[in-house]
């Protein structure tokens, strides 16, 4: 269930110091916004920032895990996955429940639950893994959970405002003042079909699933990361929902970012298009292949990969 941070009746100033504590725990959606807008340290520079190595004439390397590893206490999750997502690319991740897809994208985003055993992971040419949470965000990497946090006390408006002004602070860019961030997240509510309503309410609180999706996404167009990790976004979605949320993926979509789409189902795929889709099992990277894998799942599930553990038998 979506994890409350503060008692509805928590005040403002309150609700602000409960997120800021919190950022270490809850890295998603509208967390992952929060860890822009509340770290207090400023975001490494970038200049020194390297592409990672090709395998084919494509954009700029963004996330380039390598063998990485991670475990909770004494028990591996992750046993050496391999991925590498270049700008432009949309990559989506299945596989069973219990696999390491939502641990996957825990570790890139630093929750602190999860230790790093081995490997590494890049975003940009940068050690990723030795970057805060906030960093990271403000760095521009973006996660969004299946179950989006609610924050009372704290104004949609407000918090939305904070985040992409520490974003564009960590950018070198003049921050917003409300009038014009006004204008531009008018141009962006519109992208997602989001009522102005929203935002005098406090974050996610009280919306509906499909309400808060809209939000994450909301938050994904306004930040503008390089790197966008939707885990599970489809969870919960009926079919209007579900063209909403991927009409606003996809005007995100970009040669300038990478995406990285976490999920059970082919139905996302047929409206959010991937270049590459991966297959996780017990914590490893399977199989990969194109568009056309998700169909296979779809059609025979993982059937194969029973097989294969018969056949190491």
């Amino acid at each position: 269930a979506p994890f409350h941070l503060v008692s509805p009746a928590a005040s403002r100033r309150t609700a602000r110091m409960v997120v800021r504590s919190t950022v270490m725990l809850l890295v998603a959606s509208s967390s992952g916004a929060a860890a822009v807008a509340l770290g207090s340290r400023p975001a490494p520079s970038s200049a020194a920032r390297r592409g990672g190595a090709l395998q084919m004439e494509a954009g700029e390397t963004v996330l380039d895990v390598s063998d990485l590893c991670a475990a909770v206490g004494e028990t591996p999750i992750l046993k050496g996955v391999n991925l590498k997502v270049r700008k432009g690319e949309v990559h989506a991740i299945m596989g069973p429940n219990g696999s390491g897809k939502s641990t996957l994208s825990k570790v890139i985003v630093g929750h602190p639950a999860y230790e790093v055993t081995g490997g590494s992971a890049l975003f940009e040419g940068e050690d990723l893994l030795e970057l805060e949470p906030e960093e990271r965000a403000q760095q521009g990497v973006f996660l969004a959970f299946q179950y989006p946090v609610e924050i009372p006390g704290v104004a949609n408006n407000d918090f939305l405002r904070l985040a992409v002004n520490k974003r564009r602070q960590a950018q070198g860019l003049d921050e917003y003042d409300p009038i014009e961030f006004f204008g531009v997240l008018s141009e962006k509510m519109s992208q997602v079909s989001m009522s102005p309503d929203f935002l005098g309410r406090d974050v996610n609180s009280g919306f509906s699933g499909g309400e808060k999706k809209r939000n994450e996404i909301l938050q994904l167009a306004l930040l503008e990361p390089s790197l966008a990790i939707l885990d599970e976004t489809d969870s919960g979605l009926d079919i209007d929902a579900l063209k909403t949320v991927a009409a606003g993926v996809n005007a995100y979509r970009g040669e300038g970012n990478g995406i990285v789409l976490i999920t059970h189902y082919q139905r996302l795929l047929d409206y959010i298009k991937p270049d590459f889709v991966h297959v996780m099992s017990d914590g490893e990277i399977v199989r990969s292949g194109g568009p056309e894998l998700a169909l296979e799942l779809e059609s025979d599930g993982y059937a194969f990969l029973d097989a294969g553990a018969r056949s190491d038998a």
